[in-house]
C-alpha cells in the first residue's frame, strides 16, 4: 500500500503531461496523392508540373548521346572519340552484361542459350549486323529488341557507347583481312600452338621457336629450385 502511494502521484503526473502532448509533427498538414482538394479551383490535390519543367539529371539535350538516333534512324558515328581505355570498359561492360547470351566473341553461343533459351541470338558477325550502323547496337541496348530485355536500367548510356564500340571491335577481330593491317604494323602475335592442353589442375605447354633453329619448342611452367 505504501508502494502504492507514492506510485500513484507520479501516475497522474504522466497522465497529465500526455494529454498535453499534440500530433501536429506527426500528422502534418499536407495533400495527400490523387485526394480532393477545395484549396484549388479544379479540386485536384495532385499538380501538374509547370510547362517546360525538367527533372534533375534529366534534361539529355544531346539527343543523340541518349537515343543512338539521327531523327528515326540509327547514327553511324560514335559520339565521342574510341581510345584505348573505351574498348577496355566496353570489354569489360560486355562480358558482364552481353556475353553470357552472345559469348564473348559475339557469335551467339553463350551460356545461357546452351542451357535452352528459346531463341540462339544472332552472330554479329554475321553480313547484316557487320553493315548496322553503330547507332544500332546502342538503341537495341537501350529499348531492347525481340526476346532480348532492355538494359538501360543496367547500364548508363556512356557504357552502352563503350559496348557498342567494343563489338565493332570484335566484329573486326573475326572478319579482318591482311589486307586491313596498316602498312608497317605486324600483327603482335600468332595463335600458339599447344604441346600439352592442360587441365584443371595443370597449365598447358606452349611450342615456341627456337631461336637457332626456328623449332617449336616445348615451354612448360617453370621448376622451382630446392
Amino acid at each position: 500500500m505504501r508502494m502504492l502511494r507514492k506510485i500513484w502521484p507520479v501516475g497522474l503526473l504522466s497522465l497529465a503531461v500526455l494529454a498535453g502532448c499534440r500530433q501536429d509533427m506527426h500528422n502534418q498538414p499536407r495533400f495527400k496523392p490523387l485526394a480532393e482538394s477545395d484549396f484549388y479551383s479544379d479540386l485536384r490535390s495532385s499538380r501538374t508540373p509547370v510547362e517546360g519543367t525538367v527533372a534533375r539529371g534529366q534534361l539529355r539535350e544531346d539527343t543523340y548521346f541518349y537515343t543512338g538516333k539521327v531523327g528515326n534512324n540509327p547514327g553511324e558515328v560514335m559520339p565521342f572519340p574510341v581510345t584505348a581505355e573505351v574498348l577496355a570498359r566496353g570489354r569489360q561492360r560486355y562480358n558482364i552484361y552481353c556475353a553470357p547470351c552472345h559469348s564473348r566473341v559475339g557469335d551467339g553461343n553463350g551460356f545461357i542459350p546452351s542451357r535452352g533459351f528459346p531463341r540462339t541470338p544472332p552472330s554479329f558477325h554475321i553480313e547484316r549486323l557487320r553493315k548496322a550502323p553503330i547507332g544500332y547496337f546502342f538503341d537495341v541496348m537501350t529499348n531492347g529488341f525481340g526476346i532480348m530485355q532492355d538494359y538501360s536500367a543496367q547500364v548508363p548510356p556512356r557504357d552502352r557507347w563503350d559496348i557498342a564500340a567494343y563489338i565493332r571491335a570484335l566484329q573486326l577481330s573475326q572478319s579482318a583481312a591482311a589486307s586491313d593491317i596498316p602498312a608497317g604494323q605486324k600483327v603482335p602475335s600468332v595463335a600458339p600452338v599447344f604441346e600439352e592442353p592442360g587441365s584443371g589442375a595443370t597449365l598447358p605447354v606452349v611450342q615456341i621457336a627456337t631461336p637457332e633453329h626456328g623449332e617449336p619448342k616445348a615451354a612448360g611452367p617453370k621448376e622451382e629450385k630446392p
